[in-house]
């Protein structure tokens, strides 16, 4: 596997464009994603949590959502947050890593995102709170039910592992849109 990951980032590496190298492996994470985690996207777990996050979140306005997003990044890796840990410790994300678990190292995250981009559940911490200013909120929740944005590929520091995002709006029984869920691939595992 890390043969595959050499060369897959040393091709990466080589492309013009990394916009077009996502490009090119668009196909392979939509059949991924179409395949592996559209059965459980829309996850009652899922669902309702968004649901009654955005019954709070709301009625905040930019500069509430300013000061939470604030509050995360210094508070990014201490243990005992009230704001972190509420969206790491809940059933929601205990179910977001248990898709990850039995991924066989297919997905390297997965976020889900309330109304207004802000984190509702994750699987690890973010780097950030608020993701309604980035193209996984932006390109997902107002565009509609069927909406999915497919992110850059991109090396992993940490794991060293060549990644993409995909983002999705995320909607409820009726089909309105609730929220959105991010899902990042090791895309040497599609190889």
């Amino acid at each position: 596997m890390k043969k595959q990951t050499f060369w897959l980032a040393m091709t990466l590496a080589t492309t013009t464009a990394t916009a077009g190298a996502a490009q090119d492996m668009q196909p392979k994470m939509a059949q991924f994603v179409t395949e592996h985690v559209m059965d459980w996207a829309t996850d009652p777990i899922i669902v309702d949590a968004i649901i009654a996050q955005n019954a709070i979140s709301g009625s905040y306005d930019q500069a509430k959502i300013n000061e939470l997003d604030t509050l995360w990044m210094a508070q990014s890796g201490m243990a005992g947050i009230p704001l972190i840990d509420d969206v790491l410790q809940n059933p929601t994300s205990d179910f977001l890593r248990q898709r990850i678990a039995t991924a066989g190292g297919t997905i390297a995250e997965i976020f889900v995102m309330d109304a207004r981009g802000l984190n509702v559940a994750a699987a690890e911490a973010t780097s950030d709170y608020w993701q309604g200013d980035e193209e996984k909120f932006s390109e997902t929740f107002p565009k509609g039910p069927n909406a999915i944005h497919f992110g850059e590929v991109e090396l992993d520091g940490s794991s060293g592992e060549v990644q993409a995002q995909v983002s999705m709006s995320i909607v409820d029984t009726t089909g309105a849109v609730v929220g959105a869920m991010t899902v990042g691939i090791n895309l040497a595992s599609l190889m």
